[in-house]
């Protein structure tokens, strides 16, 4: 057998056939399997990372937002011809399919689209060719796969160019976050640092937190945040796809910031025992706690109250690209029961009973706020929406909060998604305070039905001072408007029959029951009653007040009068007991009493809580059986100065001077500066003080090196193990190096 005449012969024949083909036109003078190949890519880092306002993150890939175009320029093995075009392929998490929108295919086209991806040739070269590519508006959130061919290659021969980050978009007309203002996106999106207020309603006090949604690290734990959840661990793919949507990944964030049903990122304590972890109070800002979180794989951080979980989730969601904020509400209600009121039980003394009152009343509450649109409640009740991931009560089986509109809120609309009924109480209960006797009968006491919900409180856009939103929460207190949309509200919750002055509550089941109406309050009595602050509540210091009392009547009256004080923690949940002595008081015709009060520094200096608080009750018992209960909150002040001498400029040093004052009456040996800031410093920084005498100041110096431009928060603390925190910041305008 002649073998090599014969493959000869058919070489012949092969080369006689593919020239006849080629002669009509059926094959490309270069074969599909030979085609041109996309061999690398340049993402265009810094003009992509400009347009989409993502250039602050450290991140190696390239990260954008949806509906807008970004650039790329990709080099090519050969020259494309006319007919040809690149196909794409974008896919993100697990199982990606077109079916769940995870995954796209699309090529190169002269026109852009909204609603699908998209990608246009802008400029082509030899070898080389520019294109514009663009997710639609509701686009998948996440970690995306990019890969590339050219059409006239087989499918299975993609090219994978790498990763790419997609996030929201404020800055998109068409996404559900976008937000109009470009001095709000500035703040509530861009900016990496902030303030919570905390205190009380009388002693409002800013406190620093560094958001550092842009340091490194942070954009990838944030998305490891949401593969960590238990949707995720149950159904990835499915979950991935609903990720387009900002009201599902704002309400899966909330729960995945505190740890109670998760391996989430923050535990929760507030019994005032943090030994085996680190004081709420200690933290400054987002970024150690969520680097820890991460490289501890995933074990919960300890610990954490109300504006750490805020602080922390603020962070999470402006590093997504969802406009955000923090907001604080003073006297916040926290209503277990559901019933619209927080009822309070006392002694006689004022004393809160803790076996019997399930309702509390927080000096404070830290929450957050979001905007996006709510698409499942209509434009009505698009804007703020409120988001709570500290675990109070559990929402669907889970410890989550909202998001809940914050118009729904004002108009009592609070039967909408979601947890509507918990954040109307807060801002919205009544408070009822009950005087439980001996013989276990109860008594209503007269008290402030205007208490709940004060002072609604956020940082402002572009400055340090605080807004009072209490307005966007609900209509001024006791007006006519306002008490319609209390009664509103619990016909929503409740389903009842307002009969004059009391209400008919149906429960589940058929069974009703008559209860007094809430907003009838007990018999007002003949005296009044306030408690004065003398001096200063200075920490270290005796504190002097006087409590006011004034006869209302033109004729005498005896009241007795039972004085109690705690140190509280900023739940008011009392901690100890430091005062407690009883006074008979008589009162001429309209005549005003100063009862003095003192509390020495020995007396609550081994009790009083990091929070800084004692809280003072008077139970007044007036003839003719009228009972009037009086209460101050007292947040003890303290001092530290923070100044930047001279200019700040990114890559010089600049010198920071820090004057502390040792605010007990003894010595302290411990003392240091606790230093952080996001762009002006790496990490944390610790400087000891020197010795400090009793109230002894002291001026600190030490050197920053900004690594930033524009205005820096620079937090320092003031810390030793003989009196708590003493908080600070100052902010630094950091101007760009010549």
């Amino acid at each position: 057998m002649n073998t090599g005449g014969q493959l000869e012969e058919d070489g012949k024949t092969s080369q006689t056939w593919t020239e006849g083909c080629r002669s009509l036109g059926l094959i490309s003078l270069r074969s599909a399997s030979a085609g041109v190949r996309v061999t690398s890519v340049d993402w265009q880092r810094s003009g992509n990372g400009a347009a989409h306002h993502t250039q602050e993150y450290p991140c190696p890939e390239l990260v954008v937002r949806r509906g807008q175009p970004f650039r790329l320029t990709l080099d090519l093995s050969g020259d494309l011809d006319s007919e040809e075009t690149l196909i794409f392929t974008v896919e993100t998490g697990p199982k990606a399919s077109e079916a769940l929108h995870t995954k796209a295919v699309f090529q190169t086209a002269e026109l852009e689209g909204g609603e699908v991806w998209t990608a246009v040739k802008e400029s082509q070269t030899e070898n080389s060719m520019s294109v514009s590519l663009a997710s639609p508006p509701d686009a998948v959130i996440g970690r995306y796969q990019l890969s590339a061919r050219a059409s006239s290659r087989r499918r299975h021969s993609d090219r994978k160019l790498g990763e790419f980050v997609l996030l929201f978009n404020p800055w998109c007309p068409e996404d559900d976050v976008f937000l109009a203002s470009e001095e709000e996106r500035q703040e509530y999106v861009l900016n990496d640092s902030g303030i919570i207020f905390r205190g009380v309603e009388k002693r409002i006090r800013a406190q620093g937190w560094n958001y550092g949604q842009f340091e490194e690290d942070i954009l990838d734990i944030c998305l490891s945040i949401l593969d960590r959840s238990p949707s995720h661990q149950d159904d990835p793919a499915t979950d991935v796809s609903h990720r387009h949507n900002p009201i599902y990944v704002t309400r899966i964030i909330s729960a995945m910031v505190n740890s109670n049903n998760d391996r989430g990122v923050v535990q929760g304590q507030w019994q005032g025992k943090y030994g085996s972890g680190t004081s709420p109070l200690h933290w400054r800002g987002s970024v150690a706690i969520l680097q820890k979180w991460f490289k501890s794989r995933f074990k919960p951080v300890k610990y954490g109250q109300c504006w750490v979980f805020a602080g922390v989730l603020c962070t999470v969601l402006r590093c997504l690209g969802i406009a955000t904020r923090v907001v604080s509400n003073f006297n916040s209600a926290h209503d277990t029961d559901k019933n619209l009121s927080v009822d309070k039980y006392v002694d006689s003394f004022g004393r809160t009973l803790e076996d019997l009152t399930e309702d509390s009343m927080w000096n404070f509450h830290v929450w957050n706020e979001s905007w996006f649109a709510r698409q499942d409640l209509g434009p009505s009740y698009n804007g703020w929406q409120v988001l709570d991931a500290t675990p109070q009560e559990e929402s669907e089986g889970v410890f989550q909060c909202g998001p809940a509109s914050v118009t729904a809120i004002r108009e009592g609309d609070i039967h909408l998604a979601h947890d509507g009924p918990f954040v109307f109480a807060e801002v919205n209960a009544d408070y009822i305070t009950w005087l439980w006797n001996e013989d276990e009968s109860r008594e209503r006491v007269y008290s402030d039905t205007k208490k709940i919900g004060r002072c609604i409180s956020t940082k402002a856009v572009g400055s340090d001072s605080r807004v009072d939103i209490t307005g966007l929460y609900k209509y001024p207190e006791g007006s006519r408007k306002e008490r319609q949309v209390y009664s509103k509200a619990v016909k929503k919750l409740f389903g009842v029959e307002a009969r004059g002055r009391r209400t008919w509550i149906r429960r589940a089941g058929g069974r009703g029951l008559w209860r007094d109406d809430l907003l009838e309050p007990a018999t007002k009595p003949s005296i009044t009653g306030k408690f004065k602050v003398l001096e200063p509540p200075v920490l270290g210091h005796d504190l002097q007040l006087a409590l006011c009392l004034t006869n209302l009547t033109s004729r005498a009256q005896r009241v007795q009068v039972n004085l109690s004080g705690a140190t509280i923690l900023y739940t008011r949940r009392p901690v100890a007991e430091i005062l407690h002595e009883s006074h008979a008081v008589k009162l001429g015709p309209q005549e005003e009493k100063k009862i003095p009060v003192a509390i020495s520094y020995s007396q609550y200096k081994e009790d009083l809580t990091e929070d800084k608080k004692i809280l003072l009750a008077a139970m007044c018992f007036v003839s003719k059986g009228e009972k009037l209960l009086v209460e101050k909150d007292i947040t003890l002040e303290d001092f530290i100065t923070i100044k930047v001498l001279g200019p700040a400029t990114v890559g010089v040093a600049v010198t920071v001077e820090v004057t502390v004052v040792n605010p007990l009456l003894e010595k302290v040996e411990d003392g240091v500066l606790m230093v952080e800031g996001s762009g002006l410093l790496q990490g944390q920084l610790s400087i000891e003080v020197p010795s400090l005498q009793p109230q002894e100041k002291a001026l600190v110096q030490f050197k920053i090196t900004p690594s930033k431009s524009g205005p820096r928060q620079l937090q320092v603390d003031f810390v030793s193990h003989h009196f708590p925190d003493i908080k600070g910041f100052v902010i630094v305008d950091v101007a760009t190096a010549k």
